[in-house]
């Protein structure tokens, strides 16, 4: 049995043109082209685009894809791979839920804005910090490579603690602001000091550095989107202070 473009793209919700597409870099051929110059795909062709759109939605690019689909010819075993692949991305995607469904239910608890949790959560739980490593490589090699090598013999456990003790310190960060403390307060200081030692066991950024990655927190969405979960202005407040504190206490 065959199935035309149309039927195809009706069946998968993906279009005619990127069918087209993955026909002409070569990731999904048709099984035939009929004298009509339509194409038809086959039971064959239909299992492939499974896998495909299976592996699109774990984030591969279309070259990453084309390279694992033909690495493996049995199709039942790819499928039972990415059945596996599928599960573990299912179980980070509900603790991520878990995780914000958590923080949501704290703060809207809150008869004031005092944004205090007495038993701070993970806020980091589910969440893949590796997509942030080719950035870092790219600003602070060898920074980079000190850290990768002082992570690396991180427990599970370990890395729990190390995001509770970053949700711990927003949180903080987040009631001196609520408060209206000024950035250059003492105690607003001294919580960044022990922010900064707390980097200090996996690399040493000088002033310039530091300064660099408190501008991240802001500018980059995915850092700013964790801390304005726990309070609206948090990334900008957190990178004032770092400045104050790089300039007042580290060397170029």
């Amino acid at each position: 049995m065959s199935w035309s473009i149309a039927d195809v793209a009706r069946m998968s919700g993906v279009t005619a043109r990127t069918l087209r597409h993955y026909n002409d870099i070569g990731l999904l051929e048709p099984a035939y082209v009929g004298t009509n110059g339509y194409r038809y795909y086959e039971e064959e062709q239909l299992l492939r685009l499974q896998q495909i759109l299976v592996l699109r939605e774990l984030g591969l690019s279309l070259a990453e894809i084309a390279q694992a689909v033909d690495s493996e010819p049995d199709t039942l075993a790819a499928l039972k791979r990415q059945h596996i692949r599928l599960l573990g991305e299912r179980n980070r995607l509900a603790r991520m839920a878990d995780t914000v469904a958590r923080t949501i239910a704290e703060l809207e608890g809150q008869t004031e804005m005092t944004v205090k949790i007495n038993r701070p959560e993970n806020l980091f739980e589910g969440f893949d910090h590796t997509q942030y490593d080719d950035e870092a490589r790219e600003r602070w090699p060898e920074e980079f490579e000190q850290s990768q090598r002082n992570t690396a013999t991180m427990t599970a456990e370990d890395v729990e603690h190390m995001q509770r003790e970053m949700t711990a310190a927003m949180i903080r960060m987040a009631e001196f602001m609520v408060a209206g403390t000024p950035v250059g307060d003492v105690a607003v200081q001294a919580e960044i000091h022990t922010q900064y030692q707390g980097i200090c066991r996996f690399w040493t950024p000088n002033r310039d550095a530091y300064k660099c990655l408190g501008q991240m927190y802001l500018d980059d969405e995915r850092f700013k989107a964790n801390y304005e979960k726990i309070a609206e202005g948090l990334a900008e407040y957190q990178r004032d202070a770092m400045v104050v504190y790089a300039d007042e206490r580290l060397g170029e």
